[in-house]
Order: C-alpha cells, then structure tokens, then sequence
C-alpha cells in the first residue's frame, strides 16, 4: 500500500519538478526527499503512540470531534484527487491518446470490478510494486556513469518564489496515512512492524526519486515530458525498448494506487458512517458486503474531477492541499497532546513537520485558488452531510427477529469446557440439508454440541469501530439455525464474525475452537464472483489446520 503510493509519485514528480524549476529542479527534488523522511519518520512516532489507529481519523479524535471530521474529509479530497490523478498519468505513460477519457473510462471499470470486492488485488499490487522498484533500480544504475557530467543549476529569483515552487511539488505522501490506519491489524508489535513497513519505502523513495531528479538534468532538450518523465530517462540512458518497460510498470502501478485510492475512499465513509458521521445510509452494504453509496461515491467523484480537470500540474496542486492537510493536522495535533508520553525530540519532531506543512498548506490555498475551492467544497459537502446525520436520525422500526444470543470466537472459547464439539458449521443462508448432515455428524460422534459461525461481510476498512453489532440479518439467521438444531436434539453455538475475508475467518474460528470438521454449503457464487473476490473454500481449505477436514454439502 504505502509503495503503491510514495512509489507512484516517481512517475509525475519528476517532471512536474521540472516542469516548475527546470535544471535547478534537483535542489527541490533533495528538499522533497527530507520532508518525506521527516514525515516517514514522525509517522513511526505515531503508529507507536496509537497501536490501535494511527490515521487522522482515528489519533486526532483523543483531541476534538470535529477536528478528525474535518481531517477525514481533507483526506477523502486526496483519495479522490489520487485516484484521477493516478489513472490519468498512467495512460500518458500508455502513450494512449485521450488518456483523460481512458482515465475516466477505467475509474468506472474498477468501480464496477469493486462491487463485489475483489479480494486478490492486493497480492497483485505486491507483484506490480516489486516490479516497478526493480525496474527503477535498473534505470537509476544506468544513469550512474551520466551523473558526473549533470548540468545542475541553483535555483535563482528571492526566497518566496523558491518556496512556491518547492511547496508546489509536495506530492505523494498520503501512503504513509494509509499505513497509520492499518496500526489496528498490524502483528505485534506495532512499533516494530510499522517500522519494517515504513523505512524501506521510504529509503527507496527518497534516495531514487532524488538521483533520478539529477539524472534526468543531463537530457539534452528536455521539453514535453511532465506527464511520463520516467519514460523519456528510460528512452535516453538504455533505449526505447526500456521505456517501453517502464511505461508499462508504471502504467500498472499507478491503476494499481488509483485502485487503492478508491478502496480507501470507501472504508473512510464506512467507518465515519458507522461512528454517525455520516448518514447511516452511507454504511448500507450490497450482498457481496461493500457499501453500494460509498462505492458510487468513490468512482464518481474522481470521474467528475476528470471532467473538469486534467492537467497534470493543476491536479498535483488539488491532491497535495488534501494530503498536506490532513497529515498537519495528525502531526500538530499529536505534538500539542500532552496526556500522551513522548519523548522530548519527538515531540520536537512532530511540531517541526507539522509547522512545515501548514506552511506547504497556506501556500497552497493562496496561491492555486483552484485547489482552495476544490477542497473548500469537499469540506462543505462533508460537514453539510455531518449535520444531516446527526440532525435527521431516522425513526428505528420494529423487527421481528429470532432470539439468539450470539458469541464472539473469545466468548465461545470460554464455555468450550460446557459445550465441547469437534464440528464447525460456516453458515451464508438457512441451508437445512447442510444443518441435517451436522446433527448426524454430531450425535455419530456421541456429542450435543455444534459451533454455528457467521461471517458478516463488510469492506476492508482499517477505521472501523469496535462497537459493531450483528445486523439484523444475522441474528436472524443465526436464530433460525439454532432452532433447527434444537428440534434435532442439538445444542447450537451461535457465532458471529465480521470482516472481508470469510474463507479466513471461518479458519480462524476453526482454529482458535479446535475442532477438527468444518461443514460448509457448496457456493452458489459465479464463477466472475470467486475470480474477482476469491474462493470461500479455497481461502477455507488453504487456512485451515492440517488435521482438520472440510464437509462440502450440496
């Protein structure tokens, strides 16, 4: 995730760097490097500070409300601005014609492609990322013999026009953001994973972003390349073929951040709609378990942006007053929090980047008024669906649902001693043969008991509250199947789970309950569904403890 984005920012960077500066754009390019270790650095701080959510969303609630709101909404205006800017870039490296309408094509594709939640794009995205670092190294090695003969030039004029073109290639640093948030699932310790994630990307970034920011000033007439100029590096220093390469790498990556982007987009608006900050109807999931109004949110947004807008310099200036703003507001908000424990040089740390940035911020919206308007209306839009969730709260009604106390996986475990079963049964609808099969199972096992596991599906968000309740829907089914195995003399187990990856979770549960038999009904899912979003029991089949079995019944 976070290569997917700080790695991305190689492909437009560089050429809106010189694009601004021309041959003093290396001197801006080092600056940017700093900064990025900086905030790479203070975000280490934080993923150790708040173990349970580091994002803006989640740290800056310990201080203010409406603070982590309004960091929230800026971050949103980053996702969208990521995603158009991202997939338009891409097809530049495409060298397709049209590439905004390319663009805008492919962002409705990937939103339709979400609907039912893919759930292998992030073992691609791995694949793409470790390809396009490679294919980095390999451009930054044939640059070396070049970098003694670079035509460098300082950067001339006063100190204010030098800040405005520094502050205007402050890109790619909301990956680091996205990091923060995932501190709620990341293996202990979280210092130490946070870390592991972190310093790599942002070695790699940083040092190739900056060399390449030098190599690319030894191009002899150099114009026309702010929209693929790692192409035109790859062109001069080994040939066309290279850049071929790197255009397709690339190319990918990018789609791949874009992806990224809106899926972030809509874990946001779950989380903030599931914490009432936002309308409730903004969390309601389609049957494959994604919020169908976030998801539409997330693809028409960027698609709009598009419309309006798609120059590669003005959408720099529209995604970096969201991120820059967000991250300012994480940084300065954890640096003036005196009830947390830190030491003094990061406290020092922290009110060093944030101070940085909210000058990065200001620059930004007095200058591009462009991007002040843009991020002025998200914000709207934002607090004006706020006030709307908070104000209009529909009536709750009255529905008839099967009594059922149902557990988590820990609270089934606890009682294990009194109602002890070797068997598991993973249900997705009342499925009575399947039900029938597990009560023969069980009393030819000369025991009572059975485990009833139901997975409630819900997008992959890193923000989600830890206060959920089952829906109405599981309670009903659980209900339901505990009075079917009650009348074939049975004592069900109710157990409820929620999360993205079913196959998984019904292992887990399998696992941490011990039984040895999982009984699961056949899919009833298309043969698109499973490819885009995964196989149950496969994920099933390759989570599952060796000596325990799988029960497929028709």
């Amino acid at each position: 995730m976070l290569y997917g984005d700080w790695g991305t920012s190689k492909a437009y960077v560089l050429g809106i760097a010189f694009a601004l500066s021309g041959h003093a754009s290396w001197f801006f390019l080092g600056l940017m490097s700093l900064l990025t270790a900086l905030v790479g650095r203070c975000y280490m701080i934080i993923c150790r500070i708040y173990p349970d959510g580091g994002g803006v969303y989640s740290s800056v609630k310990h201080r203010s409300k409406t603070l982590a709101v309004i960091g929230a909404f800026l971050l949103m205006a980053d996702y969208v601005v990521t995603a158009s800017l991202s997939t338009l870039d891409a097809f530049h490296y495409f060298n397709f014609a049209h590439p905004e309408l390319w663009a805008i094509m492919t962002i409705l594709a990937i939103g339709v492609i979400n609907w039912v939640g893919p759930g292998k794009g992030g073992s691609l995205a791995v694949v793409i990322g470790i390809a396009a670092s490679a294919a980095a190294g390999i451009l930054f090695l044939a640059t070396v013999p070049a970098l003694p003969h670079v035509e460098l030039r300082w950067p001339e004029g006063n100190w204010a026009a030098n800040w405005s073109q520094f502050a205007g290639i402050v890109l790619a640093l909301s990956g680091v953001e996205a990091i923060a948030n995932m501190t709620g699932i990341m293996a202990q310790p979280v210092e130490r994973t946070s870390k592991r994630a972190i310093w790599p990307v942002l070695i790699e970034v940083s040092l190739l972003t900056f060399l390449l920011g030098i190599a690319m000033n030894a191009i002899p007439g150099l114009t026309n390349h702010t929209d693929d100029m790692l192409r035109a590096l790859g062109d001069y220093y080994i040939g066309p073929w290279y850049g071929h390469v790197i255009s397709l790498v690339f190319g990918l990556l990018l789609l791949s951040a874009a992806n990224t982007a809106i899926g972030d987009l809509v874990g946001i608006q779950f989380a903030m709609a599931k914490d009432g900050e936002l309308p409730g109807i903004f969390a309601r999931l389609n049957r494959f378990g994604m919020p169908w109004l976030s998801l539409m949110v997330a693809a028409l947004v960027p698609v709009l942006v598009l419309i309006f807008e798609h120059d590669i310099v003005r959408l720099a200036s529209l995604y970096a007053i969201g991120v820059v703003g967000a991250i300012t507001l994480n940084l300065g908000s954890c640096a003036t929090n005196f009830e947390i424990s830190l030491k003094r040089q990061e406290r020092i740390l922290l009110f060093i980047g944030s101070a940085v940035l909210f000058l990065i911020e200001l620059t930004i919206a007095y200058e591009k008024h462009n991007a002040l308007l843009f991020a002025t209306a998200v914000l709207s839009t934002g607090l004006i669906l706020r006030a709307l969730a908070k104000v209009v709260v529909p009536v709750p009604i009255a529905e008839l649902v099967e009594s059922v106390n149902v557990l988590t996986v820990s609270e089934a475990k606890e009682i294990a001693p009194l109602y002890k079963s070797s068997s598991l049964v993973a249900l997705k609808g009342l499925n009575l043969f399947l039900l029938e099969e597990a009560a023969m199972r069980v009393k030819s096992k000369g025991e009572n008991s059975v485990y009833l596991v139901y997975v409630e599906e819900s997008p992959p968000s890193p923000e989600l509250p830890t206060e959920l309740e089952p829906s109405t829907k599981s309670l009903d089914l659980l209900g339901k199947a505990q009075k079917e195995m009650e009348k074939r003399g049975v004592t069900a187990v109710p157990v409820w789970r929620l999360g993205e990856n079913p196959g998984k979770l019904i292992a887990g549960a399998a696992q941490e309950l011990e039984v040895n038999t999982v009984m699961i009904g056949a899919t009833r899912r298309s043969a698109l569904v499973n490819l885009l979003r995964g196989d149950v029991v496969r994920t099933l089949a390759k989570n599952l403890p060796r000596d325990c079995h799988i029960v497929i019944s028709g």
